[in-house]
């Protein structure tokens, strides 16, 4: 089936017609690189909510109100309720809990905590000459840290564009998080001391001193059991409804748009 063009093929689930207004309202809470993407999605979670409505329906749960929780809405009760009868999944073991655990340990460890130095030349993405005066003038600073270990704080000062150059270049301790992904990526994977070389990002050329590294420490199985357990029920959960949805599609006469797309709800 062709994909969905605005204002082209109604959408319609057993004939019954999402309008074009819903669909439009719904795109808000679907971004995407083009209107037209945000569109397709948006369609597409509509008439995986009409099938569960619609099924709901079949089923005489679609007068939910009484079992309603706080701010819920009577189709939003019925959906709930069609997914706690219709779908129904194993809760994770202490068997396969412990088995993802031993197979995943790397995942359950405190972060890495460093503490860290460093001078910023700065240098805008675009100015090639700008660029390559900066690294010149990063080259130039390395070559004196090598001969004078000790003038980092006082080179911060005088060189770094950087706030923390007041402090000597200090920035503290950090975790993964705290600071731009292109710079974190390169300065968590340091050891502790002097990078030999600066490291390169959008706003110029660091020079970075690893005061401390503390490695993160592996995480005992009782203490990350509980959050395995919910992912593993969550994992399996979402893995049944999509299978489930699948099978309602399936049933269904479904008009203007393809569910079977890699970012429809049926692949998630």
């Amino acid at each position: 089936m062709e994909q969905v063009i605005e204002g082209s093929v109604p959408v319609t689930v057993n004939g019954m017609e999402i309008p074009e207004e819903a669909i439009a309202a719904e795109m808000q809470y679907h971004p995407a690189e083009s209107m037209d993407a945000a569109y397709i999605q948006a369609a597409r979670a509509l008439v995986v909510r009409e099938l569960l409505l619609q099924q709901a329906n079949r089923l005489g749960l679609d007068q939910p109100a009484l079992e309603a929780e706080s701010n819920e809405t009577a189709d939003d009760a019925g959906i709930r309720l069609l997914i706690e009868q219709e779908v129904t999944t194993p809760q994770a073991d202490e068997p396969a809990c412990r088995t993802y655990y031993e197979n995943n340990r790397h995942k359950f460890k405190t972060q890495v905590l460093l503490e860290a130095s460093h001078i910023l030349l700065p240098a805008p993405p675009a100015d090639v000459s700008v660029r390559r005066e900066a690294r010149r003038q990063a080259d130039a600073i390395l070559a004196e840290l090598e001969r004078s270990p000790d003038s980092f704080e006082r080179l911060a000062r005088t060189h770094s564009a950087c706030p923390s150059g007041k402090e000597g270049g200090s920035l503290g301790q950090l975790t993964h998080g705290q600071t731009c992904e292109e710079f974190e990526r390169q300065v968590f994977c340091l050891p502790q001391g002097l990078c030999p070389k600066p490291l390169e990002t959008r706003c110029g050329y660091h020079i970075v001193h690893i005061d401390r590294r503390v490695e993160g420490r592996s995480l005992d199985y009782q203490m990350v059991s509980d959050k395995i357990a919910r992912y593993l029920d969550e994992h399996v959960q979402r893995k049944a409804l999509s299978q489930y949805i699948h099978y309602l599609a399936g049933e269904a006469d479904i008009e203007g748009i393809d569910l079977t797309g890699s970012d429809s709800p049926l692949m998630q």
